[in-house]
């Protein structure tokens, strides 16, 4: 990942969605940001890290139309992002945001008329948005929840019922802010085999977390933040580092501090990819002790 932004010849291919020169605050308080670049590209998932405070769900809201940088682009596909009711619209069309808190997006009294409600809006006739709710539905696990009603799910549940609603809209990105938070480790998992289900079929996300061990092994690239840029790029490269990790506030990742321990007792060969999990490593301990 690099931080030039679309608007520039030199990047190719277009990325799914960046911003150039963003600069961003709320009223009486200083900037979150001035001058922002970032760039995310096509398809995979982009980790988006920091402390509180930081920036993450600013950013996240400025990518998707939901706050209004007050300088700076914003460019999908490629294509600046215009001003203007007709453009906010295509871009919250193309770009989904899932906010962390899912009651702050639910508001119909079943899971099918909620899901359905983006699809209605777009002016779609009723056969085609009942083709999407399913899909969608189909695509979260949640075919048989379609006429529950939504004060009646679980925190897991209204979450899928969300990501169904956002999805519904077929957006070539898919925004989550905080989407493992809540949710207990089985829940995280089965969440996160979903979204890679998502992320097979073309869907670019882009996933905020305090969560640095999750950002290790499951995002390609990751932006970390800190009222400002700190880094850009393979996950794996700028989450290994102490000195990055601390200034963005966040605690080292498990997975570079096991690999070092086992190789510096022999057991792992120098050069072989971290643990990415306990599982994993545990495995590899098996198999020494074997």
């Amino acid at each position: 990942m690099t931080t030039a932004a679309d608007g520039d010849a030199t990047a190719a291919p277009p990325a799914a969605l960046a911003g150039r020169g963003l600069t961003f605050g709320y009223p009486d308080t200083a900037p979150v940001f001035t001058g922002l670049d970032v760039r995310i590209a096509q398809g995979g998932v982009v980790g988006v890290l920091g402390p509180n405070g930081g920036g993450k769900t600013t950013l996240l809201r400025l990518l998707s139309g939901s706050l209004t940088p007050d300088a700076g682009e914003i460019y999908v596909g490629g294509e600046r992002v215009r001003r203007g009711r007709r453009a906010l619209n295509e871009l919250r069309r193309r770009v989904q945001l899932v906010f962390q808190d899912p009651d702050d997006q639910l508001f119909s009294a079943s899971v099918s008329q909620d899901v359905s409600f983006g699809p209605m809006n777009l002016g779609l006739a009723a056969d085609a948005a009942r083709e999407r709710v399913a899909w969608a539905l189909e695509a979260l696990e949640i075919t048989e929840l379609a006429e529950q009603p939504t004060h009646l799910l679980s925190y897991g549940q209204r979450k899928r019922v969300v990501l169904a609603g956002a999805l519904a809209m077929r957006p070539s990105v898919l925004v989550l802010d905080e989407p493992t938070a809540g949710l207990d480790p089985e829940g995280v998992e089965s969440l996160v085999e979903t979204l890679e289900g998502l992320r097979a079929a073309g869907t670019t996300l882009v996933v905020s977390t305090h969560d640095v061990d999750l950002a290790y092994r499951w995002a390609d690239t990751v932006l970390l933040l800190n009222r400002g840029l700190l880094a850009a790029g393979e996950a794996r490269e700028v989450l290994a580092d102490p000195a990055l990790l601390a200034a963005a506030r966040l605690r080292p990742a498990w997975a570079p501090a096991a690999g070092r321990a086992l190789r510096a007792a022999g057991l792992l060969a120098p050069g072989s990819p971290d643990p990415a999990t306990p599982e994993e490593a545990a495995r590899l301990l098996g198999g020494a002790e074997g």
